[in-house]
């Protein structure tokens, strides 16, 4: 296992690190992204909590062997080549030497959604440091109290990649995506903070604006 200080390079270059939580919240919504990113904004709501006071649960640094399976927990992992970086909730490594991340989520198990990123680049990042394959992680979702199995094939890491360019570029940038103000945002916690609605509706205030307080030509005076 590589164990030296994390430090990103891309072509022999230095380039800026991005976070595996980044990611998901960036497949979920760009602009939570950055709100949490640039502004470190964050709102809770029963969702987050549930999700917080599970993490706390399984955040404790340490590990333990059970039969042929050691379980590392709050696993610090990164990816030198490709700038990512985070911590996984658990490792489990067998004595076969198969590596599996296992990320633990409040919520309901969505199919080839954001939680499906984070693992998959948590996986990359472990295949960087183990050099062994790991062709699979596991979501346990607390909703259902199951695990499910995610396969970490050639697309799912190209969205890891892709994505991570995108956040960034966010980061460079320095810039708020916009607003998309849709179905999501009734279950964002930070529909609040974003205000989504208003921003969406941006450009028709600015056009009403204009109309209002265009100057109109002066009318003729009759002699």
């Amino acid at each position: 296992m590589n164990r030296s200080h994390p430090q990103a390079f891309m072509a022999g270059n230095p380039v800026q690190q991005v976070t595996l939580s980044s990611l998901e919240h960036y497949a979920y919504c760009p602009r939570q992204a950055g709100l949490i990113l640039l502004e470190d904004g964050y709102a809770d709501d029963a969702a987050t909590v549930r999700g917080t006071l599970m993490h706390q649960r399984v955040h404790e640094p340490g590990h333990e062997t059970r039969g042929a399976i050691r379980t590392l927990r709050a696993l610090p992992v990164w990816h030198d080549e490709l700038g990512l970086v985070g911590v996984c909730d658990a490792v489990e490594i067998y004595h076969s030497g198969r590596i599996v991340p296992i990320e633990h989520k409040s919520g309901a198990y969505v199919p080839e959604g954001p939680a499906d990123i984070q693992v998959a680049g948590q996986a990359m990042c472990l295949e960087a440091m183990f050099r062994r394959p790991v062709p699979q992680g596991v979501i346990y979702s607390g909703a259902d109290r199951r695990r499910h199995t995610v396969t970490i094939d050639a697309t799912l890491r190209r969205r890891v990649t892709d994505l991570a360019e995108s956040v960034r570029r966010i980061l460079i940038a320095m810039a708020l995506p916009a607003a998309p103000a849709d179905q999501r945002c009734r279950r964002c916690s930070m529909r609040d903070m974003c205000m989504p609605r208003v921003l969406a509706r941006a450009q028709a205030f600015a056009k009403a604006a204009s109309t209002l307080f265009t100057p109109q030509p002066e009318a003729a005076w009759d002699d």
